[in-house]
């Protein structure tokens, strides 16, 4: 893993929470049936949000968007490079996700790879109506032709630089950071 630096911080724990309040109301006024609206965070750090996006929905609207987790990694197109042996985490989810109105979540879009390999893991699953992207962080240089539908910031990078999500359920800390590479 290389070396790195931080440059500087892009968001605190409270732009995070702000951010999040802001792309809640953005799902809501932009889902047409609210019964049909599920989420899928991508395991790790998108499911913190998505967690915390159906909590702010249930506080806002008074009610469950049902949630799960979704493991990745044996879809991925790099996995030979990964490792041997990859970590296979569980996917967990609770419902049935045909016919549902789905919203992918992630922290940072950057190739679109981890996106198409989430793709490829729904879609053995079961046949939603429509499958939507939300991201915290868009960093652009993409290698495939993905867009998310909600952003919570676009943030433009060098190829040098990394975009690192911190988050209390798994850093114990809350924090976007921009960090360079050294090595």
């Amino acid at each position: 893993m290389p070396l790195t630096r931080e440059k500087a911080q892009l968001m605190s724990a409270s732009e995070i929470d702000r951010t999040l309040v802001r792309l809640a109301h953005e799902i809501l006024e932009k889902t047409e049936n609210l019964d049909s609206l599920a989420f899928i965070g991508v395991r790790r750090r998108g499911v913190p949000i998505a967690q915390r996006l159906a909590g702010k929905i249930k506080s806002l609207e008074h009610r469950d968007v049902p949630t799960g987790i979704l493991d990745i990694n044996l879809y991925r197109d790099d996995l030979s490079t990964v490792d041997t042996q990859p970590v296979v985490n569980s996917t967990e989810i609770p419902f049935s996700i045909t016919g549902k109105d789905l919203i992918l979540m992630d922290d940072v879009l950057y190739t679109g790879r981890t996106v198409r390999a989430a793709l490829d893991a729904l879609f053995e699953r079961g046949r939603p109506a429509r499958v939507q992207l939300l991201v915290l962080i868009d960093r652009g240089w993409r290698e495939l032709p993905i867009e998310a539908r909600y952003v919570g910031r676009m943030v433009q990078t060098t190829a040098n630089e990394i975009i690192e999500v911190k988050l209390k359920e798994i850093d114990d800390m809350e924090k976007v950071l921009l960090v360079e590479k050294t090595a």
